[in-house]
């Protein structure tokens, strides 16, 4: 369901695709869930931030001044560690995506515009697992100086995973996971409506009413299913087999998706990426995976891929034309998916202006 919002604002959310001084991550370690994984984790870890790293500056939380000097000592031997900040930070997770800060552009009295931190609650998907350190990240690499900007602190509860903008008024999310009462309770879907229209400079919201991933612990997030590629292009799950538990719900997503129009009017160019292997834990859960779930950066997407040469070739080329002027990364997230999350999950883009 579409909603347009008639909203004059100072603020405006800036897509992905804007350009970007570097890209935020959180570095997993031994005091958390990701103890069992490490020795497979952390290699996806250093190639991820290398990636990054030979485009834009990387800003790196770690857990111990152990590990902040492991990894400068790596970033040194690949003469990159001039892109990489790594501060000394408590954390409980890695997921940057939803305890980052969202950049918008905020318009001053003269009109000119200057990149500011939205601050956020996260509050560990509605209170699934502890957060109490991580919704704390922020602060605190603001107060050790990380960022060029200015911060604001929000007491409302909002993940960057669960919100897809296009730079022109349009928030694309979905309608379980923006409005789960594990969330923000005792805000109505208007009222939400209107804070997010007045602090994002929104005109308009795309709510898909479908669509979930099995193994998903945070209530359907917008970057697992479908993701702008630029103002007008859709890149989402599709799901082909009719004995797979995701048949029925992506289809009628796909079907949704094939309602909506761009902010033009016009309707979006579609671009359907392959169901992702099943892949599972070692309880036989199923995992979230999904290539939805990439990153774009300055003249790059990183696209997570799992193992299955067909499957993730087929996710490189529909990428391709998805993003026809970016080079495609494929990185192997495999190891990522054990703590149900994916590439984009683990990042949080920073537009110019908000590292020195």
């Amino acid at each position: 369901m579409s909603t347009p919002i008639n909203q004059a604002s100072a603020y405006r959310l800036l897509p992905e695709w804007a350009p970007q001084s570097g890209v935020m991550l959180t570095w997993p370690h031994a005091d958390s869930d990701w103890a069992p994984f490490l020795e497979q984790v952390e290699p996806v870890f250093f190639e991820i931030a290398e990636a990054i790293a030979h485009r834009e500056k990387v800003l790196i939380s770690v857990a111990s001044e152990e590990k902040q000097q492991q990894i400068q000592q790596h970033f040194q031997a690949l003469n990159l560690d001039t892109q990489l900040s790594v501060i000394v930070i408590p954390t409980n997770d890695t997921w940057a995506r939803d305890h980052g800060p969202i950049t918008v552009l905020k318009a001053n009295e003269d009109g000119h515009q200057k990149p500011v931190l939205l601050n956020f609650t996260f509050n560990g998907w509605g209170n699934k697992f502890d957060a109490a350190l991580d919704t704390q990240i922020n602060e605190r690499l603001a107060e050790k100086n990380a960022f060029a900007c200015e911060m604001e602190t929000l007491d409302i509860v909002l993940e960057g995973g669960s919100i897809e903008v296009d730079g022109f008024g349009t928030l694309l999310t979905t309608s379980e996971c923006l409005l789960a009462p594990t969330r923000n309770p005792d805000l109505s879907k208007e009222q939400l409506e209107t804070l997010l229209a007045e602090k994002f400079g929104l005109e308009r919201f795309l709510w898909l009413d479908h669509g979930y991933l099995a193994g998903d612990d945070t209530d359907s997030h917008i970057d697992t299913l479908a993701r702008l590629c630029d103002p007008h292009t859709i890149a989402y799950v599709q799901c082909t087999d009719s004995n797979d538990e995701h048949f029925t719900a992506l289809q009628a997503m796909e079907a949704q998706l094939k309602t909506f129009t761009d902010y033009q009017g016009k309707p979006y160019k579609l671009v359907p990426l392959p169901m992702a292997p099943a892949c599972y834990s070692e309880e036989s859960d199923r995992l979230p995976s999904t290539y939805a779930n990439f990153l774009i950066i300055n003249g790059a997407v990183l696209l997570p891929i799992y193992g299955d040469q067909e499957k993730d070739g087929l996710a490189i080329s529909r990428m391709k034309i998805a993003f026809p002027e970016h080079d495609i990364l494929a990185i192997n997230c495999r190891p990522i998916v054990e703590q149900y999350g994916s590439l984009h999950c683990l990042t949080m883009q920073l537009p110019e202006g908000v590292l020195a």
